[in-house]
């Protein structure tokens, strides 16, 4: 990454790290490094016509949860599961849920395999 006018990072500056940890007992879930990330779909537009509304169409949806690759304390995963929920490890507390078949994101974009962890669950803190 090269420093542009007006830009004080240069190349040498380390890039911040973040992780991302449960909110209930702020056990370590996942980090920057596992993070799928993804295009921002069309919005509702993208999912049946019955469930669209033209007022919430003209305002840009944020991504409301985060996608990852499985990681190792997802047990559900391992179980040989094809879909299911992700509970944390240290309180069970329910944080996500996985498909491999794939899901949905609210912003209309389709992830395949799906393992999504709920933004509204996590903290995400820049190290």
């Amino acid at each position: 990454m090269e420093a542009t006018v007006g830009d004080t990072t240069t190349s040498s500056d380390p890039k911040p790290q973040v992780i991302y940890r449960c909110k209930k007992c702020r056990r370590i879930v996942a980090s920057e490094e596992y993070i799928i990330s993804h295009e921002r779909g069309m919005g509702q537009k993208r999912f049946k016509w019955n469930k669209r509304s033209d007022e919430l169409d003209m305002q840009p949806l944020e991504c409301s949860s985060i996608f990852v690759e499985p990681l190792k304390w997802m047990q559900s995963v391992d179980e040989g599961c094809v879909g299911d929920k992700l509970l944390c490890l240290g309180c069970k507390a329910r944080l996500g849920s996985f498909n491999w078949a794939g899901m949905q994101c609210n912003c209309g974009t389709w992830i395949n395999p799906a393992f999504q962890l709920h933004k509204s669950r996590i903290d995400e803190c820049h190290i």
